[in-house]
């Protein structure tokens, strides 16, 4: 089956999961991308890390769905035999701001711990057969700033994060010594996800969350995907740790 690792990293059509799908491709992983409605971007993050010299699995599922999650692991080990590198970055939000607790129907608080929490689980439980049978196999969970403080973001959301935080510590007791679990939590981080959070305030508070941040700016997809691979790649006797990528604005404020 060749010598590169492989990786699956959900929800890589956009943003961090595709900046991470594309960093492990340079980095001379093959790839399994997953998506669930984007399909015309993962065909793009497809193209690009087949530039990058990777082998592309092209992967729709909704993490939510057990059948579904079990397949797709199925077809990873069908098409590269390994699995070595997990991560764990599909999520979604919804748009009611914290303090409208009446504004959070039943539904939609469902649907984002079903993929944010329940996602996580189902493809970590799934993948955990092929990961020990890789000589340094790892997971990295997409976590948030907003599951260790508090802030804008909508109350699922955020105690969504706060349970992948734990997962990730949990998951690391559970499958040590074999398996290194560890996450990523970003600030926030410029493009479409905060402006959907801040709406017409998006540039304003970007520029003004800048100005307090001790590294003068605020995180991009690529700052995330950097340290995902950092968790990849090295620190070998790191796991159960959350890296918190926001220029030093937590440290400070």
């Amino acid at each position: 089956m060749g010598e590169r690792r492989v990786a699956l990293v959900t929800g890589s059509a956009t943003g961090i999961g595709r900046s991470a799908a594309l960093a492990l491709a340079r980095a001379g992983h093959d790839v399994a991308i997953n998506y669930s409605r984007s399909e015309a971007a993962a065909r793009e993050t497809v193209k690009d890390a087949e530039a990058a010299g990777a082998r592309v699995l092209l992967c729709r599922c909704d993490v939510s769905d057990d059948r579904a999650v079990r397949s797709m692991l199925a077809e990873v080990e069908r098409t590269f035999g390994r699995l070595d590198v997990l991560v764990n970055n599909a999520g979604i939000t919804m748009d009611t701001p914290p303090a409208d607790l009446e504004g959070v129907s039943v539904e939609e608080w469902d649907r984002v711990f079903a993929v944010n929490v329940r996602g996580l689980f189902l493809v970590t439980r799934a993948a955990v057969p092929l990961l020990r049978k890789a000589p340094d196999p790892c997971i990295v969970n997409g976590a948030s700033i907003v599951g260790l403080r508090p802030s804008l973001q909508p109350l699922a959301y955020a105690a969504s994060k706060a349970a992948v935080v734990n997962l990730t510590k949990t998951l690391a007791n559970a499958l040590g010594p074999g398996i290194r679990v560890n996450a990523v939590a970003p600030g926030w981080i410029a493009g479409n996800w905060m402006e959907k959070t801040l709406g017409k305030d998006y540039d304003r508070l970007m520029e003004r969350r800048a100005r307090f941040t001790p590294l003068g700016r605020v995180a991009t997809p690529d700052d995330v995907a950097e340290a995902m691979l950092s968790l990849v790649q090295g620190l070998r006797f790191v796991t159960g740790e959350v890296v918190v990528v926001d220029g030093g604005y937590s440290s400070t404020t």
